[in-house]
């Protein structure tokens, strides 16, 4: 691994439901996921959630809790990816379809893990829970993963 890239990724929810984004273009196309992208270059890792969260779907988080870090690593490509895992139950606004992403509310026990990251339904239910977790995987293109190590933790690794 040589460098890392930092990202975010937040989940908002309400009652027994998650919003999920369906990613309409770049990294990612076509699968369901939470909220994120990019920490920019003077941002702190909260600041780039609450941007991008904003960005993508139009809502305003008055809080989040960082819940998990993911590590991803692709067979072939230099970089690793370093993911902020944030989720709120803190927000104003409604979901609002963007140039990026297509929200939609999903009840918690019909989510569509069928058409999201495979590693998804692995640390999900850890998510779900809100228990804090720490993980590892290590990806061949962006269905099969080669290696895996996740952890239920009491505080993240950052």
């Amino acid at each position: 691994m040589v460098a890392n890239k930092l990202l975010t990724l937040v989940f908002v929810r309400k009652e027994a439901q998650i919003l999920l984004g369906l990613k309409k273009r770049g990294f990612g196309e076509g699968r369901w996921n939470g909220f994120g992208g990019k920490v920019e270059k003077g941002e702190t890792i909260l600041e780039a959630a609450k941007r991008e969260l904003n960005e993508e779907s139009g809502l305003t988080a008055h809080s989040l809790e960082q819940i998990g870090v993911l590590k991803f690593e692709f067979v072939g490509k230099p970089q690793w990816l370093e993911v902020h895992v944030f989720h709120t139950r803190d927000y104003e606004g409604e979901p609002t379809e963007t140039s990026e992403m297509r929200p939609k509310w999903y009840n918690i026990d019909s989510i569509p893990y069928d058409i999201m990251w495979p590693d998804d339904k692995q640390w999900f239910p850890l998510m779900l829970k809100e228990a804090k977790f720490n993980g590892y995987y290590l990806f061949e293109g962006m269905d099969i993963i080669l290696k895996e190590d996740l952890k239920e933790v009491q505080s993240l690794d950052v």
